[in-house]
């Protein structure tokens, strides 16, 4: 990547000469593949993407060519494909039209949190999905990254994965797109996504019969299971987000808002004396929990403490409990679910042996659902309510096979109102019904406090 501005010369292929652009503004760059940015040709506005990696490079060109063209023929709004050609240094690009007066769909999805204003941006989207289908067209990259919106209506942008067919796209894989799309609105926004479901239909001119809607639901759910874990299988390396711990004889990752390379590296070798100095939560033989001020950050820091060579062996190959419980946490907030939220998880070795673990958390201001009961001040009525969100937590919980593992009432703060989940090292997200039924059945006895049909009678 290279600072902006910048002149960039192109050798063009057709027909052969050198164009010069000045590169403006970086709009997006994934290393090693491609940089995109904003530039000026000719006195012209326009999108450059440079690829790199050889022979893929001219791939993904080639795709993100004819998917344009393609867009073009069939009569729908996208982007012109100016020309292609190479750099001085060898690397692929291609200049396409920039189009004003549009923004991402994406980001303004992101910028909304009212729900209605969700369903509005959602509506054309799926009405040019479906007007994708009945002309053929299959975005095989479909997120919302790829929809820009402007007065004219909806644009499709960085087309290398569309493929094109010589019919209509049937019904199956028809709905399995529109779930997809749907399955970005958060879980307490799905029950009322008939509208979009009947905006995709009227465009096809299907009738939305009661099986489509059953099948839409699955599907959805299905992708954000799918979208979810590959969020936290990025969630476990470096990313745009968290960045690795550099430090001999610690491995972890730390969210980068919350601290620096050089932050981190002062921080870790001090985390027990600093958890010594905090606010002592619980000290157990398990785990030692401490409220600190670090930075102007209110943490809670949780160790889980060294039990043994074959306790560290156990949670070397399984992982440590540190280490599930970031994520976890960031499981639950990607379901929009209350969870503290994670700041770092660090685990201290010795060889190649994980010795303990420590799990970082923003501290978040509550009462403990086990304290309530016996205030005076809190009415029935609002201690029922709370029984009541939680089961409905548990409920949303249900829909991704995911149980908690450890619902007693202390580990569910009452937050603003609403329940936050904590203690979150045992949360399972089961692959089978049959094992998350026998968890859930549990999770709800521990909550209700109804003790185990196979527990010992109490003399």
């Amino acid at each position: 990547m290279r600072e902006c501005p910048f002149q960039l010369s192109v050798a063009r292929d057709h027909p052969r000469r050198t164009e010069t652009l000045r590169c403006t503004a970086l709009l997006r760059e994934i290393p090693q593949t491609r940089a995109v940015y904003s530039a000026r040709w000719n006195d012209r506005e326009v999108i450059v993407k440079v690829f790199a990696g050889g022979r893929s490079a001219s791939r993904h060109l080639t795709s993100e060519w004819r998917g344009l063209t393609g867009l073009r023929k069939r009569g729908f709004c996208a982007p012109e494909p100016l020309f292609y050609g190479t750099t001085v240094a060898g690397a692929r690009v291609l200049v396409m039209e920039r189009i004003g007066g549009s923004e991402s769909v994406r980001r303004l999805f992101q910028a909304t949190s009212e729900p209605a204003g969700r369903f509005e941006l959602l509506d054309p989207v799926c009405r040019e999905l479906a007007r994708y289908h009945i002309r053929g067209v299959l975005q095989q990259d479909l997120h919302l990254g790829n929809f820009l919106l402007r007065a004219e209506g909806v644009l499709a942008i960085d087309a290398a994965q569309i493929r094109f067919r010589s019919r209509p796209i049937g019904r199956s894989k028809s709905l399995s797109q529109l779930a997809k799309v749907v399955s970005f609105l958060p879980d307490p926004c799905l029950a009322s996504a008939r509208s979009l479901y009947q905006a995709y239909f009227e465009t096809r001119g299907w009738p939305l019969q009661k099986s489509d809607e059953a099948r839409l639901r699955r599907d959805v759910r299905r992708h954000k299971s799918r979208a979810i874990n590959r969020m936290l299988r990025k969630y476990q390396r470096s990313n745009s987000r968290h960045r690795p711990l550099v430090l001999d004889g610690y491995r972890g990752l730390f969210d980068r808002q919350f601290c620096s390379q050089a932050a981190a590296a002062e921080l870790v070798p001090q985390l027990d004396a600093l958890m010594e100095t905090g606010d002592i939560l619980k000290r157990g033989n398990t785990c030692f929990v401490s409220r600190v001020r670090w930075h102007d950050t209110d943490l809670v820091i949780k160790r889980y403490n060294h039990k043994g060579l074959i306790h560290s062996l156990r949670h070397t190959i399984k992982r440590s409990r540190a280490r599930r419980g970031w994520t976890n946490s960031h499981r639950l907030c990607l379901l929009e679910i209350g969870t503290p939220e994670p700041l770092a998880y660090i685990e201290r070795c010795k060889g190649p042996l994980v010795w303990c673990s420590y799990l970082l958390h923003r501290y978040v201001p509550g009462r403990k659902l086990s304290e309530l009961p016996g205030d005076p001040a809190i009415e029935q009525s609002r201690r029922k309510q709370h029984v009541a969100q939680v089961l409905e937590v548990l409920e949303r919980l249900g829909n991704y096979r995911i149980t908690h593992g450890d619902m007693k009432h202390s580990n569910i703060l009452i937050s603003n109102g609403e329940p936050i989940l904590t203690d979150l090292d045992g949360l399972t997200a089961h692959r089978w019904h049959w094992t998350y039924a026998a968890a859930h059945r549990k999770d709800v006895r521990r909550f209700r406090n109804v003790p185990s049909p196979d527990a010992p009678a109490t003399p």
